[in-house]
């Protein structure tokens, strides 16, 4: 099955994210949907994930749904090293490691900025760009 990378549509620092993660993904592997479409519903909802309430990127693989720190250090297993080499943070205490996420989640928009709607996709990275699982025809991870 195909990990997705949940994220809000509207968050520079979110978009800057994929794009970082495009360039140093080891293969790609990952499809990314925004947390404002009908995949991330479908997707998130029977795990009592409200998408547009979460405060959070949110990573759907074979091991399951991980939001927070979960979810950023296990994006780091995908990267090309030194990159990788950032999963070592699952060994820090995840109350931690969460404080730290939330503190800069809080502050994305002041500090990154916004977009009045969800980012366009570059031509290149559309088929990566799972909107809704009906147009897509991907399967992603775990339900």
């Amino acid at each position: 099955m195909r990990p997705v990378l949940f994220i809000d549509g509207v968050c520079n620092l979110c978009n800057g994210t994929v794009r970082f993660v495009v360039d140093y993904e080891r293969e790609a592997t990952l499809g990314f949907a925004p947390l404002q479409s009908a995949l991330a519903r479908t997707t998130l909802e029977p795990h009592g994930i409200d998408p547009l309430r979460v405060e959070s990127v949110v990573l759907v693989d074979d091991d399951g749904v991980h939001l927070r720190s979960d979810a950023a250090w296990r994006l780091a297993r995908y990267l090309k090293q030194p990159w990788r080499t950032g999963a070592v943070a699952r060994f820090v205490p995840r109350p931690l490691r969460d404080r730290i996420y939330d503190f800069i989640a809080a502050n994305r928009y002041r500090w990154f900025g916004r977009k009045e709607s969800c980012e366009l996709p570059a031509p290149e990275l559309r088929a990566r760009f799972l909107d809704t699982a009906e147009s897509s025809g991907e399967s992603i991870g775990a339900p």
